[in-house]
């Protein structure tokens, strides 16, 4: 070993690694193996990692599977790890090899080499603190990564997209409430149809996305039964018979979450399902949330030839040539996001069928794509909210000079008329220039007095 270098073997050979650094041979050789994207793992992702290895090595410690001043040391690396120190360290680029053993022995190299830190010894003396008969004691990479999926994904879930949610359904509520007397026209088929209130319009967006933040809670309980315990086929081999009650009831208290042995190892080790679950239902969430994104551009369009129904903040300039142009930035990226999430999500369908036998070997692909959904997702959400839907503005003059000169208000005179004499009221207002109120007192359908209350805006838009 040189200053620079020290040298770690592993059952193909030796290799010379930087002495400074805290990760170990077989996170060299993934390194050398897989230059694909650039991307390293996810925060979140090594969080849940760390996370999983604190708790089994306090389980195994108990258990008397490890030693209790290993135990201690492993534990302790790991807290300072999830305080945030060595996160240069994991290195593995996502896309990396099958089950994500690459990226699990990442985790447990860093932890052993810093362990054997806080025992005063070298870096790479694996036979006082090895990354696999210590840290990985009694686990796999088979069990250890669909669990770190697991915590990953409840994890941004709590911290990033519930928030954010929250802070959509409170800005669309607050300006249900700021437009409830506005009467607009009502579109159908980008058709003029009957008025609505544009505070009802906000009103459903927030009921909208209550309903989804619901369905994603339902679907992330199932990411509280573990495979952990598992090991290498879901036999449970190497592990202590009390160690994945007790591991999956600290790694629950570490993350405040009911998580509990799977009824089956075996099944929770090679099923994807409960990913496809929560992937499933942020597919769902974007769908509508794509739909919110486009009205708004939609109904703030113009400011001369559009609609213009509403003002969206202006927060960047919009044209490098057009002077004083704004564009609706923020509805725009919320868009393309949600294009983004709607593709992991098929990703990881595609990623979820193509197991074999007793290990689904795409885990890295789904691991990634998953939270990196829930986390952009909920980062879009929240920038949405913050610095769109908050600073909303109407144009209340607009709204109700659509309102009253829409052909939809026909629709009114249905039960009074009949409906083929309504269909002829508006045939005439299009042709004629003239308005539907003054069509019909011309030709004597409704006498004035009944005319203006079946023709009440505030009446017709309110919803019963």
């Amino acid at each position: 070993m040189t200053n620079n270098y020290r040298t770690e073997k592993d059952s193909m050979g030796s290799k010379e690694i930087p002495s400074d650094v805290y990760y170990g041979i077989q996170t060299l050789r993934a390194t050398e193996n897989f230059p694909i994207s650039g991307i390293k793992p996810l925060a979140t992702y090594v969080d849940a990692c760390v996370l999983i290895k604190k708790a089994t090595a306090i389980a195994n410690g108990e258990l008397g599977c490890i030693d209790p001043q290993i135990s201690q040391v492993i534990v302790q690396a790991a807290d300072e790890i999830l305080g945030g120190k060595l996160r240069d360290q994991f290195v593995v680029d996502v896309y990396q090899a099958g089950a994500g053993t690459s990226h699990h022995m990442n985790v447990n190299e860093v932890l052993a080499n810093r362990a054997l830190e806080i025992l005063g010894d070298e870096k790479g003396n694996y036979q006082r603190v090895s990354p696999n008969d210590h840290v990985n004691y009694g686990q796999s990479t088979n069990d250890v990564i669909p669990t770190a999926i697991r915590v990953g994904a409840l994890l941004a879930l709590d911290k990033i997209l519930y928030p954010a949610l929250d802070s959509a359904i409170a800005a669309t509520t607050t300006k249900a409430e700021e437009f409830q007397d506005i009467v607009k026209s009502g579109r159908t088929h980008m058709q003029d149809a009957v008025p609505v209130r544009l505070g009802e319009g906000f009103k459903a967006w927030a009921q909208i996305l209550k309903d989804h933040k619901q369905r994603i809670t339902n679907a992330a309980t199932d990411l509280y039964q573990l495979g952990l315990g598992g090991s290498a086929t879901g036999t449970g081999l190497n592990t202590h018979p009390q160690y994945r009650d007790r591991a999956a009831e600290l790694l629950g208290e570490f993350i405040n979450k009911p998580l509990q042995p799977a009824p089956h190892l075996m099944a929770a080790m090679q099923s994807m399902s409960p990913f496809v679950n929560v992937s499933g239902s942020l597919r769902n969430l974007v769908q509508d949330l794509i739909k919110i994104s486009h009205d708004l551009r939609l109904m703030d369009s113009g400011p001369q030839t559009g609609f213009k129904e509403i003002q969206l903040p202006a927060v960047q300039p919009g044209s490098s040539i057009m002077p004083g142009k704004y564009n609706p930035v923020m509805a725009e990226m919320t868009s393309m996001v949600c294009f983004q999430v709607i593709g992991y999500d098929t990703a990881i369908a595609f990623a979820a069928q193509a197991g074999q036998l007793e290990l689904n070997v795409m885990m890295p692909l789904i691991a990634y794509d998953l939270i990196h959904s829930i986390e952009i997702l909920g980062n879009t959400i929240d920038s949405l909210s913050k610095r769109c839907l908050a600073g909303i503005t109407a144009r209340r003059d607009r709204c109700l000079s659509y309102a009253e000169s829409s052909l939809a208000l026909v629709t009114a005179l249905n039960t009074h008329i009949g409906y083929l004499k309504a269909a002829d009221v508006a045939k005439k207002s299009l042709e004629t220039g003239k308005s539907i109120r003054a069509i019909v007192l011309e030709e004597n359908l409704m006498d004035e007095q009944q005319l203006a209350q079946v023709l009440d805006l505030e009446k017709m838009s309110n919803l019963s």
